[in-house]
């Protein structure tokens, strides 16, 4: 028989052990191993069996067990010492509480996913991991982070296989009260709420549930309440279902109702109002709208309330496509705001104008909010240095007259969060030097010194690591297999296969990961036979585990996975080929530490960091990459493999495929199976260990979201707090003004005339030229302008690369024509073909960027004669 009502019965614990109610609330303990044990104790068994969820765990204890605990004082002192550790973690000072005054008080988070743990399933893949690994980091380093996402009833969907190997989805219903989770309330003990006004007079109400990740709260807003209509209730249902309307929904539930969540959190428990707002991708672009009300309601207009938001916002980009973007009809977009629904003060066209695509082939109908968080950003990020370089040709259109390299969008390199991701062993292996500080504190450098000391660890210690994490994983893959193909209706009699399945002396490559087509999870299946013989080679053999979901809506992506579980059924391969199902934290947990290549080839670029990589490396796990995303910053031949690519403009995709999939085969058959088996006089594997040597100390130091988090600390958080403290009203009425005076006299403004003393277009190496420029400022004046002489290298088309930017200054006042005179040198530092190019750009000093604007005045072709503007 089936309830009619759910409720959740919450144990009573005995007074001596209140805390472990704080310690289970408290989502520190997923990266905290000593918490963990402690949990382990109260009831192996149950602890195994809610996996790892110190909630479920109290949730389903015998109270006789309790009370046991509860006269045990060797269990309270444990209990005490692990309560007073998590205390002196959230309130002792840290990284950020050392560093100069000046830093902003608090930074809110906002992402539509959040992958803390697996017993809080807020994530589908990369973005949210990151978003999670960043709210650990900063919690760990003192950053007064405040994390911002929904609450999915659904989450995302579990992913189980039919017979033939079709991914089938599972959406299990979370109950809040079941999680690690706490309601926000008011004063009189009702649920805090936030409402947003919707069309034909309805509205969208949330409570705000919070999560305590170390000292990060994370406000996560739910629907599914019954104040809502149905409609309103299935908002905050699951994590990127739904269609057009309902992903809007969700998206101004998180920037607008974000917004609302964070000024209730503030009052309701005195937290500091943050002074800098980090979009992570654009789902959560509208919390600058709201922003932009707050100010309006409190007398600012549009435009000034517009310029002290952008001051304080940093965006991040985590799409190097367009097609990653999401996009809404103007019409929907335009529906819900103005007069009948949200943000009624905001003339809807202003809102409109944020997210359209002005530049070159863009559409004019659709609204983007990718282009909607630049415009209302003043500082913009890729996550890693060639996304970054992808990102400025991709938006450069926003920055007409700009070279993409001058683009405003920087790069911040993602980073993973090494308590997390570690496998204990490896701490353990190194516990009189890596783990003899603990992992959650990070120093102020870059914590090189912590890796270092993996140089000292003997090769027999490194070798017998590797084969236990390769063992555990075997027995993890085995237990996964098996209830996988009971899943799939397999009977008893049909799986004594299973218990050899794979093997801990076989080299193990590791493909985990999201499977749209850009990521290439069948690649691997371009020449079938190839890959059968490297799978059963009598020598060198290897093995391959491999898991991934496909979104919902994606066959194509379906149909890779099926292709993939078909080969991997043949009963001649599947000892040493596995697909596991449902791919989530806590299989991937097992699976990078107990991999001895972590493998990817993606289409260069698309991939834009890829974090997984990263994670198996902290576990001495070697990267064999394509060239992309972090690999393509941070690969050296010390530990690694580059798979070459074809990605030429000529080069079709089958082609391709067919190209990249023999190289990677050619690298596994001739490079990689080879130093894996060799042994040396020792009869280890000499060269294949100094490699995972100089992965733990070389990568080890830079890819930890410590060393992320302390960059976005100093590079883009500090500026965006100096900005919006600069950004009073009265400022921001100012530089409002003076940009609507600039944009409005710019076409007044030109490079008239150029010369240089040079009389002839040779001359030597640390020569300097004098520039005379006259340039013509229309209604604008000196102070609202920068003269610059623009220089460098120069290719056959004339244009400059790796350019040096130099002001002019003015000499004397206007002509009777009202035109300028600037002067001033430039140095020929570099040898061969050298040129130069003067430009005119807006000038403020509340300007973050000389390109802002996206205005620029460049001579016209008939100033070039005389101009000497090549030297060779």
């Amino acid at each position: 028989m089936k309830a009619i009502r759910r409720f959740t019965v919450r144990p009573v614990l005995p007074e001596p052990l209140s805390p472990l109610s704080d310690l289970a609330r408290n989502l520190r303990w997923s990266w905290h191993a000593e918490t963990r044990d402690l949990f382990q104790c109260v009831d192996p068994g149950r602890w195994a069996s809610s996996g790892g969820d110190p909630v479920r765990l109290l949730g389903s204890v015998r109270p006789a067990r309790l009370a046991e605990l509860a006269e045990d004082r060797r269990f309270l002192r444990r209990l005490t010492a692990v309560a007073d550790d998590l205390d002196d973690y959230v309130s002792r000072g840290r990284w950020y509480q050392a560093q100069p005054a000046g830093l902003p008080l608090a930074i809110a988070y906002f992402s539509p996913e959040f992958g803390i743990t697996a017993a809080l399933p807020q994530y589908s893949g990369g973005l949210g991991i990151l978003a999670g690994d960043h709210l650990k980091a900063a919690s760990d380093l003192g950053v007064p982070l405040i994390g911002v996402g929904l609450l999915y009833r659904h989450g995302y969907f579990r992913q189980t296989l039919s017979r033939d190997g079709w991914q089938q989805e599972h959406y299990p219903v979370l109950d809040p009260n079941e999680l690690p989770l706490t309601l926000l309330k008011e004063q009189d003990g009702s649920p805090a709420q936030v409402s947003l006004a919707l069309p034909g007079g309805r509205r969208l109400r949330a409570r705000v549930w919070l999560a305590q990740v170390g000292r990060v709260p994370l406000l996560l807003l739910d629907s599914d309440i019954e104040e809502n209509d149905p409609g309103e209730r299935g908002v905050t249902d699951r994590l990127y279902g739904g269609g057009s309307e309902h992903r809007l929904l969700q998206e101004m539930l998180l920037g607008i109702g974000g917004v609302r969540a964070v000024r209730a959190y503030g009052r309701l428990t005195g937290h500091p109002g943050p002074e800098v707002f980090h979009t992570n991708e654009g789902h959560a672009g509208f919390l600058g709208l709201e922003r932009i009300a707050e100010l309006c309601a409190g007398g600012q207009d549009f435009d000034a309330a517009l310029e002290a938001v952008r001051a304080g916002t940093v965006f991040t980009t985590h799409t190097p496509v367009p097609a990653g973007i999401d996009r809404f009809d103007r019409e929907l977009v335009a529906r819900h705001f103005g007069p009948d629904a949200e943000l009624p003060g905001i003339d809807v066209e202003r809102i409109l104008h944020l997210g359209t695509e002005t530049y070159p082939g863009g559409e004019p109908n659709l609204f983007n909010m990718a282009v909607m968080g630049l415009r209302l950003a003043q500082r913009a990020n890729g996550v890693s240095l060639l996304h970054g370089r992808v990102s400025r040709e991709m938006f450069s259109g926003l920055w007409p007259g700009f070279d993409p390299d001058e683009v405003p969008i920087t790069s911040v390199t993602n980073g993973v969060h090494a308590p997390t991701w570690v496998a204990p062993q490896v701490l353990r292996l190194g516990a009189r030097d890596v783990g003899a500080q603990r992992a959650e504190d990070p120093p102020a450098d870059d914590g090189a010194e912590r890796w270092d000391r993996f140089a000292g660890v003997p090769d027999q210690d490194l070798w017998e690591l590797r084969r236990e994490l390769r063992e555990q994983l075997v027995a993890e893959v085995r237990e996964r297999l098996r209830a996988s193909w009971r899943q799939r209706g397999a009977g008893t009699a049909e799986l004594g296969w299973i218990d050899g399945a794979l093997d801990p002396d076989v080299l193990t490559i590791g493909f985990a990961r999201r499977v749209p087509s850009y990521k290439r999870l069948t690649l691997m299946l371009r020449d079938p036979d190839r890959l059968m013989d490297l799978l059963l080679h009598p020598e060198r053999p290897v093995q391959i585990v491999v898991a991934g979901k496909a979104h919902p809506a994606d066959d194509g992506g379906k149909r890779l996975v099926q292709e993939l579980v078909r080969f991997a059924d043949d009963p001649r391969v599947r000892h040493r080929i596995v697909f596991l199902p449902d791919y989530g934290m806590a299989m991937a947990q097992k699976l990078y530490p107990g991999c001895d290549i972590w493998l990817n080839n993606p289409l260069r670029p698309l991939e834009a960091c890829g974090t997984s990589g990263m994670k198996a490396a902290l576990n001495g796990c070697l990267n064999l990459s394509v060239l992309d995303g972090w690999w393509d910053e941070w690969f050296q031949p010390d530990f690694g493999w580059a798979v070459p690519t074809a990605d030429g403009a000529g080069t079709d995709p089958e082609r391709r495929d067919d190209i990249e999939a023999a190289a990677l085969y050619d690298l596994l058959e001739q490079r990689v199976t080879p130093r894996f088996y060799e042994r040396g006089r020792g009869g280890l594997p000499d060269r294949w260990i100094e490699m995972v040597r100089q992965t733990l100390t070389l990568l080890g130091p830079k890819v930890p979201a410590g060393r992320m988090v302390r960059e976005y600390v100093e590079r883009l958080y500090a500026p965006a707090a100096h900005a919006h403290r600069a950004l009073t009203a009265d400022a921001a009425r100012e530089l409002a003004a003076w940009k609507a005076r600039v944009r409005a006299a710019w076409h007044g403004v030109s490079v008239d005339h150029v010369e240089t003393t040079a009389s002839t277009a040779i001359a030597e190496l640390g020569a300097t030229l004098g520039l005379r420029v006259v340039v013509g400022l229309g209604g604008l004046g000196p102070d609202d302008v920068e003269v610059q002489a623009v220089s460098g290298r120069v290719d056959p088309e004339d244009r400059i690369s790796d350019a040096t930017v130099v002001p002019l200054k003015a000499a004397g006042g206007a002509d009777l024509g009202g035109r300028w005179v600037y002067e001033g040198p430039l140095a020929l530092d570099r040898t061969g073909p050298y040129g130069y190019t003067v430009r005119v750009l807006p000038a403020h000093r509340l300007l973050a960027s000389g390109a802002e604007l996206g205005l620029v005045a460049v001579p016209a072709e008939d100033v070039f004669a005389g101009a000497g503007v090549l030297l060779r």
